[in-house]
């Protein structure tokens, strides 16, 4: 993502907060905005466009195979406009994902999404294979 995309990105990404019920945070948008901005970062940055106007972001990170020697891609957040649900955005930034994933020599692109996400869920079934792994969040010890 160029500097130029901010507004867009921040349009997309407010509605992928709304969508998660997550509160709009100032700092949150600075903070991954800079990532995105930021070579040294790990996390990196697409957007699907529909006739030049942005309608789709994905954010996305490698990370570390070591039970194969390898590596992936993470796909952390996907998001399209709720307007622009069944255009071929959503799709478009996981072929992306694909190929990056290719040229970059990972092995798979792997995402999570909630049980409840029906209409991402109808995407990701056409395009992925469901795994049989279960998600566990842990919180950091409580400081001494």
């Amino acid at each position: 993502m160029a500097p130029g995309d901010r507004e867009a990105w921040q349009t997309l990404y407010r509605g992928y907060r709304d969508f998660y019920n997550k509160p709009h945070d100032p700092a949150v948008f600075e903070t991954v905005w800079g990532w995105l901005q930021d070579d040294a970062h790990e996390t990196r940055g697409l957007i699907a466009e529909l006739d030049g106007v942005p309608v789709g972001i994905g954010h996305y990170r490698r990370f570390a195979r070591p039970i194969d020697g390898g590596s992936g891609l993470y796909l952390d957040d996907l998001f399209t406009s709720e307007a622009s649900r069944g255009s071929g955005a959503g799709s478009a930034i996981l072929a992306r994902l694909a190929e990056i994933a290719r040229d970059e020599g990972a092995t798979l692109v792997r995402w999570i999404t909630a049980d409840s996400n029906a209409t991402a869920r109808s995407l990701y079934d056409r395009v992925a294979k469901q795994t049989p792994w279960v998600t566990y969040d842990l919180a950091p010890a409580a400081a001494e």
